[in-house]
Formats: C-alpha cells, structure tokens, sequence
C-alpha cells in the first residue's frame, strides 16, 4: 500500500521540554556517531505529542539525529505504526482485516465504522473525535474479530459491541480492554479440555497463594480470578518396595542406616573398591619367591667362568 503525506500541514514542530529531554536520553543508547538508531522511538515520541506525524516532525526528528530526511521519511512511511493523517482526539480505531478476522466478520465492524465516524478510513469524524482504518494481522487471532484502540486491544468484537465501545468513548469513559464476550483471555468458548488438572501439583494451594499476595486480573464482566504462581515440578511419588515373598520381614542386612545405605549394598561397593593395602604386601612376598636372588645368581655365573 502506497502511503503518502497529509496534504494539510501544520507550519512547525518541536519537543516540549519534557519530550526533548527524552529523546536525547534515547540517543545516548548507542555507540557515538550512532544516534539514528533512535529514530523509530523518537519519531513515536513526536507521533504521541502530536497525534500523528507530520512533515515537519519528521524533519524535526530527523535534523535531531543528525540524518537526511530522506532517511526518517523511509522509516515513517514504512511502518503502518506511524500516522501520516490526523487522527481523531479521542481514539483511532484500528480494525484487524487479514484472514481470521475478516472470516469472522471484520467486514461488519468496518461498517461500523464507516456509519458512525467517515465513509472513509483515515478520515476524522465532524466532531473530530475519531478516525479508523483497516490494518494488517495483530496477532489476536483467535480472539477474532478485534480491534486497536490506542495501544489497547478489544477483542471477540460484534458490531454492536463496538457501537457499545464509540459510544462509551465518546461520552469520555475508557471501557475494560480485552475479550468483550465474558471469556478469561484466550480461553476456549466452551471452557477447558485440556490441562485441567496436574500430577502431583496443588491447583487450589496455587490459587490460594495467588490469592494471599492480591495477584488477580479483573475480567470484562467485573469479577476477578486469582492468577496462578508459576508451575511446580511436579512432585514424584514415594515407590513402595515389596519384600520377597519367602522373606516377610526384611532381613537386618536390608535396613538402611543413617546415610540411608544399607549393608548389602556396602558390602557390594566394598567388592568394587581396589585392593586392600595387605594385597600389594603380598604380591611382593610372591615376587621375592619366584626371582632368584641377585648375588646368588652373579657368584654362579662367575663360577661358571673358572670352570670354564
């Protein structure tokens, strides 16, 4: 999609005190000589002051990093982040079209939008308090159909609900983001098949902690559930072992002591251990016997030699 500059532009722009101060702290991330590498956050900066990124912002951004503007036009143009409209005073409502949500009625939400804020997408309503547009995949699908507003997501969305949604925005309420159908997050609709129970691991003594330190999300319909503490290894169970059936009671080389080893199998660590220091005394007993003795064996070849 070809996406080009509002023909209507403001005369300038600058950082509020504030803004500047931030952007600057954003440059010194990076190495001397690498401040453009900030040019995506700064130029979300100027879009969050403005409300959307005109020309001279982009130009402003851009001398401030101290690169062509050429550069930061590419950067602005090319993510569908940036908003190169104006974009209503209180929301820009951003509707999923790709694959899931559009099978599952994007189409009607966009009509939505097109009756109660403009005809078309990146138009501001008469009373400039919206705008929308259809926007590529954002990763909710099976929450589908969804939409973003600001930088909350409204999902499982029927054209009434978001009738619901405009009107509670526009009368300067922020509806509860999230699942607008009553389910927990991603659940499925008709409630858990799978990994309702674990081995070995507590649910409700998990549920209960969770509850001890106030860690709960608050769902759409205004109850809260307590969020589950990080999963446990789950606890091996104890392994009986039976006792022969010829030997009822366990003989008393089969009790294990206080290091928990019983005297079996000391008795088999001790067979595996090298020998003893006796053995070695003993191979050199052996060895003594079995060599002829060296001055013995010399004064009978000297006198082998005379008889000779």
């Amino acid at each position: 999609m070809l996406r080009r500059l509002s023909p209507v532009q403001p005369d300038s722009f600058e950082f509020s005190p504030a803004n500047l101060e931030w952007a600057q702290a954003q440059m010194t991330k990076y190495p001397e000589g690498r401040q453009q590498s900030a040019i995506i956050p700064v130029l979300w900066r100027a879009q969050e002051q403005e409300g959307w990124l005109s020309r001279p912002a982009i130009e402003y951004c851009a001398s401030l990093l101290g690169m062509p503007y050429i550069r930061a036009l590419e950067v602005a143009t090319f993510y569908f982040m940036f908003q190169l409209q104006p974009v209503g005073s209180v929301a820009n409502i951003q509707i999923c079209g790709t694959t899931t949500c559009m099978i599952c009625g994007a189409e009607a939400l966009a009509e939505v939008c097109k009756r109660k804020i403009a005809p078309t997408p990146h138009t501001v309503s008469a009373d400039g308090k919206f705008s929308w547009e259809e926007v590529e995949c954002l990763g909710a699908c099976s929450n589908a159909p969804m939409a973003q507003i600001g930088k909350d997501f409204y999902e499982d969305l029927t054209p009434e609900k978001l009738e619901q949604l405009i009107d509670a925005m526009s009368a300067g309420q922020v509806p509860l983001p999230g699942p607008q159908n009553g389910r927990f997050s991603s659940e499925p609709l008709g409630g858990l098949t799978s990994l309702t129970e674990v081995t070995g691991h507590d649910l409700n003594a998990s549920a209960t902690l969770a509850r001890d330190i106030g860690e709960t999300l608050k769902k759409i319909d205004g109850t809260e559930v307590p969020i589950l503490t990080k999963w446990l290894r789950p606890v091996q169970e104890p392994v009986e072992t039976k006792a022969p059936a010829n030997d009822p009671q366990p003989s008393a080389n089969a009790s294990p002591d206080a290091t928990g080893v019983t005297k079996q199998e000391a008795q088999a660590a001790s067979a595996a251990q090298p020998a003893s220091k006796a053995e070695p005394e003993a191979a050199k007993e052996i060895e003594k016997k079995t060599q002829p003795d060296s001055a013995a064996d010399g004064a009978a070849k000297s006198e082998g030699g005379d008889k000779e």
